[in-house]
């Protein structure tokens, strides 16, 4: 079970080394994903290949186990027909198969034993990376949910940004409407400011001396 250690030993190492250089978790994990898969594959093929010899193991025992049987049918001929050399001789090839027999067997046992842990180890990688398969989606969506937060936060600090801008233009023009006030303020007060004396010579300034010699005329007429 050399290999099975051997490919703990390499999933480890994989993810150990992406999460130290993890900027972007959804893409490591497909990285790392796919280099699972890929290491599953090789134990895939070393299950089929210890698999593989535990049939052959075992067909080797059933193939040994029939010469057993018929050299024993044989021996029993052989006595049945009064040839007992010839039974003997059919009993010591049949002697030399149970021999060979105990060696298969105990070669068919390792074989079976082996290929009972490899597909029990190949059966649990395959669940475990079905496992990691669901949790790769939801570290994806985790990543997802994280950058659609990250623009939002981008938004809300335009937002503030663009909040500070107005609020800037506001004092702006709550400055400019004060200066404006004072500039009407101080044209009223001017304006209280001029002599009345003024008004009346620009009242009379431009009358006819014609306009006075008719007014002297209507008086008299009038007995004024």
């Amino acid at each position: 079970m050399g290999m099975i250690s051997r490919f703990k030993d390499i999933m480890s190492a994989n993810i150990n080394a992406l999460l130290d250089k993890c900027e972007d978790p959804a893409k490591m994990i497909d990285e790392y994903m796919r280099q699972v898969t890929e290491q599953l594959a090789e134990v895939k093929s070393e299950t089929a290949g210890v698999m593989a010899e535990e049939k052959r193991a075992k067909r080797l025992v059933e193939e040994n186990d029939e010469q057993i049987a018929k050299y024993d049918n044989l021996a029993r001929k052989a006595l049945k027909a009064g040839n007992e050399d010839d039974a003997k001789a059919f009993l010591t090839k049949k002697q030399s198969y149970v021999d060979n027999g105990i060696d298969l067997q105990k070669a068919y046992s390792i074989a079976h034993d082996n290929a009972t842990k490899m597909r029990e180890m190949h059966d649990k990688l395959t669940k475990d990376i079905q496992s990691l398969e669901q949790r790769r989606k939801n570290i994806k969506a985790k990543v997802a949910v994280a950058k659609t937060q990250e623009k939002i936060n981008k938004v809300t600090g335009s937002m503030d940004s663009a909040s500070d801008s107005m609020k800037a233009f506001e004092r702006m023009e709550e400055k400019a409407d004060r200066m404006l006030d004072e500039a009407n303020s101080m044209a009223e007060l001017n304006s209280d400011e001029e002599d009345p004396i003024e008004d009346l010579e620009a009242k009379y300034a431009g009358k006819d001396a014609s306009v006075d010699e008719e007014l002297e005329k209507l008086k008299k007429e009038m007995g004024l």
